[in-house]
C-alpha cells in the first residue's frame, strides 16, 4: 500500500485526524495517537497492537517493540510493505478501537456501530 492510500484508509475511520508531533505524521482520535509514521524515514510506523499478540507479532520481519512507547502495547513496523494490505488495515483498526476503549464512555458512544468502530 502507498503512503497516499495508507493515510486515506486511516482518515476513513470515523473521529480520526491527523497532525504532526515530533517531526512524525500521527493519526489520532479523540486527540490521542493510534498511529506514527516516520515519513521521511521509509515510512516506519508504530501502532498500539495487544500485548498477547506482541510476541508473535514481534517474532516477525520487520516488526519490533516500538521506541519510547509503551512496552508490551505498541510495536514498530518496518515498512508499509510489511503487512499485507487486509492485514494492514486490520492493524490500524485494532490500534484505534484499543486507544478508543481507555477514552471515557461517553466518548466510545459516540463511535459505537460506526465504520471502523470499537
Amino acid at each position: 500500500m502507498d503512503i497516499e492510500s495508507f493515510r486515506d484508509y486511516c482518515l476513513s475511520l470515523p473521529g480520526t485526524t491527523e497532525g504532526m508531533k515530533w517531526g512524525h505524521l500521527c493519526f489520532m482520535i479523540e486527540e490521542k495517537i493510534y498511529l506514527i509514521i516516520a515519513i521521511d524515514n521509509g515510512n516506519k510506523f508504530s501502532i498500539k497492537c495487544d500485548p498477547n499478540e506482541f510476541d508473535t507479532l514481534t517474532a516477525r520481519d520487520g516488526i519490533a517493540q516500538a521506541y519510547h512507547l509503551a512496552k508490551r502495547q505498541w510495536i514498530q513496523v518496518e515498512n508499509l510493505e510489511v503487512l499485507y494490505t487486509k492485514e494492514l488495515k486490520e492493524r490500524v483498526a485494532t490500534s484505534r478501537a484499543l486507544v478508543l476503549a481507555k477514552l471515557p464512555k461517553k466518548i466510545q458512544a459516540l463511535y459505537v456501530g460506526l465504520n471502523g468502530s470499537a
